[in-house]
């Protein structure tokens, strides 16, 4: 060969594996995370065990392809990178029920016992060995075990029926657990599958919680007990959890990237091997049919077992259809006030002040009044009211206090903003989207939050005042703020955008300025500017009212450790209050009007009237699959769920309404002519033998309801049917869009409440 060729050819074949290179790189780039669902039953003989088949199965459309995981308990198969094209390939095969892509979920982001009267009520809740025997796993960005709020001081030796384990890795090892937290696991292949490796340098390849978000959360459920708790002074007092003395398991399923629905869905089945009694998941994503929501399946699995699951509503409201975790299954917990507040008033130069909230701790602004300006015009960008990063001009901000308008960013993110430009201070305005709801924050810089109409007159001030000033004065803590609780303007409302019949959320809790411990790798802000290091934090969201009912589901559960789960949710919400003590009804924040079961559900939690319900709604697994065929579920889809397979009785007539929920959502197929539609109940007697007598409180003219028997006999233990009938008139119209009522069953002693929801198609 000439050599005048061979560097031609050298440099075709360099760019030719070049090629493939490339060709491969994309190829790789095409590959997506899968969870592929099996119908283990239908293994082949020549198997000697599932995984066998389901790696066979794996090989026969991709030869690279590996096992991120596999699953036992929350579903039946494994999860794994494939391309769309294998993905349909598989999901064809004989036995392989469906193969759904990952998805991502978002986080929902000590005056609580007191508020919720368990601290005059202890003795109502066992202190034996019950109440220590419960063990509440949570499913969040780990744990911080240093935390206080993790002391096992007067705990008795791990309870028998535990079978997890304290995992070792980044900043963690065994010794980390102990008799309070008793278990500790991370689970991260679908992240670094979808996301690449872990970056240890910026996080924990661990249990170990370096957010904070899980810390509160677990610490919100069952704390111990921690006095001279505070932040910065804030809600000083003694912290503790709902549930002081049962254990923890912290499942991280959560990363700076977020939380992959193939780790959350391996933390499911994982905690139901190690057996937990309680699963707390303060997160959430889009809505999706119930056989395509991997944290629904995975609940299912769990409730099988009879663990109870609950979940937050998030933080998307006051829109309405914004809710997550709507499964009847799921018990959905959306987020309420505390009758405590932080006032930070606004005093402007014209002599006018307005409330607001603060949790800023640092150095004094001057006490006579500063330039006050506002950010829309400090800025040359469009959004410059927002104070998003980079948006403020500093020649006029520094020395100032600046109005920004909420929205977008996060409320500290935007005083980091004000201050990295010279601002002095901020004001923090509500808009429409929020109404008058007041989150408390612990800002970098001298700032406090008013409600939408102050922050509206404080506007009006500052536009037409050509040397305005203004004063920020902090306050403290203060207690006994009413009304309370009020419906948070962030909590997420129904109605159920998959299942209407079902109303959600189930009720509210405590959501608002929550102090919980805290992780030491983080401020609590969690921006990366703040250096200020503490033992407990103060947040508000979604995610911190589902922990309060997963630590009052674990008291009831001590209490009654026979009960099933829809037996102790049907406690909670049966019990659950819709009006103040004067009568008045719940307010909603962000409309300043009463709230309706679409905001609250069944209403504020009640622990302490929760304890003897006297009646209860109770559901087994066969309730939820004559549901899933009232849905019209296929074989596969049903199988998908109830890892087994399930056939609809095609003779049967399956009916939503016919699921023994312990709430109502009525629907009229569209308006005009008159309108039937039946829902049946099942209650048992749990309390002594009784009579019960129906009542309802109707405010819907056009819709007629009636209760049949209106009267109910019970021995203990008993179960009596009763059916609600409602009848729209002929009258009704599409302008009556949604109606709210109430049913209320009661002995004379106890009252067992029903939320009723009323809509038109």
């Amino acid at each position: 060969m000439s050599l005048y060729y061979k560097p031609i050819i050298v440099t075709l074949l360099l760019l030719l594996h070049l090629f493939f290179d490339v060709s491969h790189a994309v190829t790789e780039e095409k590959k997506s995370t899968y969870i592929v669902h099996v119908a283990k039953s239908e293994m082949p003989e020549s198997f000697d065990h599932h995984t066998e088949w389901y790696q066979s199965s794996l090989k026969s459309v991709s030869d690279s392809a590996e096992m991120i995981y596999t699953y036992d308990n929350a579903i039946h198969g494994f999860a794994t990178r494939l391309t769309k094209e294998q993905a349909l390939s598989l999901e064809s095969q004989s036995g392989i029920l469906a193969v759904l892509p990952e998805k991502k979920y978002e986080l929902h982001t000590t005056r609580t016992p007191q508020f919720l009267g368990l601290d005059r009520n202890a003795d109502m809740f066992p202190e034996s060995s019950a109440s220590s025997d419960v063990i509440i796993g949570v499913l969040d960005t780990g744990v911080w075990p240093e935390s206080k709020s993790f002391d096992d001081t007067g705990l008795g030796p791990v309870p028998a029926t535990w079978k997890g384990e304290c995992e070792t890795g980044t900043n963690f090892t065994t010794e980390n657990c102990n008799r309070k937290l008793i278990g500790a696991r991370y689970f991260a292949n679908g992240y670094e599958s979808m996301l690449g490796p872990i970056d240890v340098n910026k996080e924990s390849k661990s249990p170990r919680d370096d957010d904070g978000h899980g810390t509160h959360t677990a610490s919100t459920a069952a704390g111990s007990v921690v006095s001279g708790a505070s932040l910065f002074g804030y809600a000083s007092g003694t912290a503790r959890g709902m549930a002081t003395r049962a254990r923890v398991a912290a499942y991280k399923v959560c990363w700076l990237g977020g939380c992959f629905s193939s780790d959350i869905l391996k933390a499911i089945d994982q905690a139901i091997q190690d057996k937990v009694d309680v699963l707390s998941l303060s997160l959430g994503g889009g809505m999706s049919d119930y056989y395509r929501d991997s944290v629904a399946i995975g609940a299912f699995g769990a409730m099988e077992k009879g663990i109870l699951i609950s979940c937050s509503a998030g933080n998307a409201g006051p829109s309405s259809y914004s809710l997550s975790n709507v499964a009847p299954w799921i018990t959905t917990v959306g987020a309420g006030t505390l009758d405590r507040d932080f006032p930070a008033y606004v005093s402007i130069g014209n002599g006018q002040n307005y409330s607001g909230v603060s949790l800023y701790r640092g150095n004094a602004l001057p006490d006579s009044p500063l330039p006050f300006v506002y950010a829309g015009n400090a800025s040359n960008s469009s959004s410059g009211n927002l104070c998003l990063m980079g948006t403020l001009t500093p020649e006029k901000v520094a020395g100032k206090i600046v109005l920004c308008d909420r929205g977008v960013s996060a409320r500290v993110q935007k005083g980091a903003v004000v201050k990295s430009a010279g601002g002095l201070g901020m004001v923090l305005a509500n808009t429409p989207a929020n109404g008058e709801e007041l989150v408390a924050d612990a800002h970098l810089l001298p700032a406090t939050a008013v409600g939408e109409k102050e922050g509206d007159a404080i506007k009006k001030y500052l536009f037409s005042d050509a040397n305005p000033t203004v004063k920020i004065v902090f306050q403290g803590t203060k207690v006994g703020i009413e009304p309370s609780p009020v419906v948070a303007a962030f909590s997420s409302r129904g109605p159920n955008s998959i299942t209407p019949q079902i109303l959600k959320p189930d009720l509210i809790a405590p959501g608002v300025n929550i102090l919980a411990g805290w992780s030491k790798n983080v401020g609590p802000t969690g921006l990366a500017s703040d250096n200020r290091r503490v033992d407990f934090n103060i947040i508000s969201g979604t995610s911190m009212s589902c922990p309060h009912v997963s630590g009052l589901a674990a008291l009831i559960k001590s209490a009654h450790p026979d009960w099933s789960p829809a037996a102790v949710r049907s406690a909670l919400m049966t019990t659950a209050y819709t009006a103040y003590k004067n009568g008045n009804k719940l307010e909603d924040s962000a409309s300043g009007k009463i709230s309706t079961p679409f905001d609250h559900g069944a209403g504020h939690v009640d622990p302490v009237a929760a304890l003897n319900p006297g009646l209860v709604y109770d559901l087994m697994v066969d309730d939820y699959l004559n549901f899933l065929c009232a849905l019209n579920y296929t074989a596969n889809e049903i199988t998908t769920l109830a890892r087994r397979k399930f056939q609809c009785d095609a003779g049967k007539k399956y009916s939503v309404t016919d699921l023994n929920y312990p709430s109502f959502a009525v629907v009229f197929e569209g308006a005009g002519g008159a309108n039937v539609v039946k829902h049946t109940r099942v209650l048992t007697n749990v309390g002594p033998a009784g009579t019960y007598k129906a009542s309802v409180t109707s405010d819907t003219p056009s819709v007629k309801i009636s209760v049949e028997p209106q009267a109910l006999s019970f021995k203990e233990n008993e179960k009596k049917s009763y059916t609600v009938t409602f009848t729209s008139s002929s009258g009704a119209t599409s302008k009556v869009v949604n109606g709210f009522e109430r049913l209320e069953w009661s002995d004379g002693k106890n009252v067992v409440g029903s939320p009723i929801s009323i809509s038109w198609g």
